[in-house]
């Protein structure tokens, strides 16, 4: 190396292990689905939760020349996790910048990105874990799809100056592919899954997984990989689905023989009660321990968003059976995280991840309290992640939320954010400002 200098600056740094801050007096919902704990104290070393315990219970050394912040009266989450995200389709590093700014200032503390222009996502990645911009942590996927799903203009959006399906982020994968080679490509990405998106048969769907998992990442996929099945994909041993209306294909009785080749959906099936063959489905994701990124609010968002008449009305069908069938697999016990897919326009002060709990409490019947874990520790199941974060405890991360205002009460509550705690370093929400005008929002990475 040339000669030493001095990097970026990082004023979004975790601070330095043995700078202790101790959170006194807060009621503390930590995620788990247990009920609240008042009075409660949580003890901060650098970026790690060091002690969670009632206030008369913290020994006396923790407290002498600590930091000590009130909070009573006040409520306290575990960060927030949004299990779908896309920050880079296309790339535009303003945008997203601003749209992480946003996420952490309004408590989400991690996301998961599923499958961009990974150049950009890893240099994102890296600014927002060592502090040199105020974000989430990023967890983010390398794609890989039939060599038929690369004519998709997305793809070439997020491969700017290559080959869509042959670059290590986005890879077309036949029968004859090197598949230890393709996993390492994707994980010399730094990603933590790879995401299996369409146009791949069972046996592929199956050799992917457990190539990757013999490597060490995690699988994340859609529903119907098309022609393969939702049982098929759970079956293949994956460790997330998305999007819940895909998996009304496997109560569909057409064939199913590629992505951009879908049938009709059967939204009739779905207008009584519950579906057994979704029921059985449930069981076996319940069994597998297959985690649903549900994204059940993303229709009722495009709802608003389109100007085409038959577009809103499929929309609308989209956002109902997307409504039952992820009450229903509320019901059967599936974990669902909170993914969005979408984001507010950047001069909307909240990020979109509030309206898809929202639409998880009112259209799909989880309690506040059930919400909340959907988008703590299950999003941190989601991201492989669970035993850094999802919870406030001792261990953990010290990423957690506080609010003026009873969730439990009312989900609106989350909008009475005081300031966040991400890796030890606090967000103030008074020192927050949106982006003032209104711009046209970017494409996303996938809806259906």
């Amino acid at each position: 190396m040339g000669h030493e200098a001095a990097g970026a600056p990082t004023p979004h740094a975790a601070p330095e292990k043995g700078t202790t801050a101790v959170y006194r007096g807060a009621t503390l919902i930590d995620g788990t689905g247990g009920p609240a704990r008042p009075s409660t104290t949580i003890v901060v070393d650098g970026g790690e939760i060091l002690l969670v315990a009632p206030d008369g219970e913290i020994p006396d050394d923790l407290l002498d020349g600590a930091e000590t912040v009130d909070l009573q009266g006040r409520f306290v989450i575990p960060g927030l996790i949004d299990s779908h995200q896309h920050i880079a389709t296309p790339p535009n590093r303003a945008l997203a910048e601003e749209t992480l700014r946003r996420h952490v200032y309004g408590g989400v503390t991690a996301i998961r990105d599923m499958a961009d222009d990974l150049r950009q996502v890893g240099d994102l990645a890296r600014a927002t874990r060592v502090g040199e911009i105020p974000g989430p942590d990023i967890h983010y996927a390398a794609l890989m799809a039939g060599p038929s799903f690369f004519d998709d203009p997305r793809t070439w959006q997020v491969s700017q100056g290559e080959t869509p399906g042959a670059v290590p982020w986005m890879q077309a994968i036949t029968e004859e592919t090197d598949l230890p080679l393709a996993v390492a490509m994707a994980r010399g990405t730094h990603a933590r899954a790879i995401k299996i998106y369409a146009d791949l048969p069972p046996a592929l769907v199956a050799a992917i997984t457990a190539e990757a998992h013999r490597q060490g990442i995690a699988v994340w996929a859609h529903g119907t990989v098309f022609p393969t099945r939702p049982s098929e994909v759970v079956a293949a041993g994956v460790d997330a689905v998305s999007h819940i209306t895909l998996l009304a294909y496997e109560a569909g009785a057409e064939p199913l023989n590629g992505y951009k080749d879908k049938p009709a959906i059967e939204y009739d099936r779905f207008a009584d009660g519950d579906d057994p063959k979704l029921q059985a489905l449930f069981e076996q994701m319940l069994e597998q321990r297959t985690v649903l990124d549900a994204t059940a609010g993303l229709w009722a968002w495009l709802e608003t968003e389109t100007e085409d008449d038959d577009e809103r009305a499929r929309a609308r069908a989209n956002s109902v059976l997307a409504a039952r069938l992820t009450a229903h697999a509320h019901r059967a016990g599936v974990p669902i995280s909170a993914g969005t897919d979408y984001e507010t326009e950047p001069h909307d002060p909240y990020p979109a991840l509030y309206d898809e709990m929202a639409f998880l409490a009112d259209r799909c019947g989880l309690s506040p309290a059930e919400v909340i874990r959907s988008a703590t520790l299950v999003g941190a199941m989601s991201l492989g992640a669970e035993a850094a974060m999802g919870t406030v405890e001792s261990g953990k991360l010290a990423n957690f939320a506080v609010l003026s205002e009873d969730p439990l009460q009312d989900l609106a509550h989350l909008r009475s954010i005081e300031f966040v705690v991400k890796r030890g370093h606090r967000y103030d929400r008074t020192d927050y400002r949106p982006t003032g005008a209104p711009v046209e929002a970017e494409p996303k990475g996938c809806t259906d």
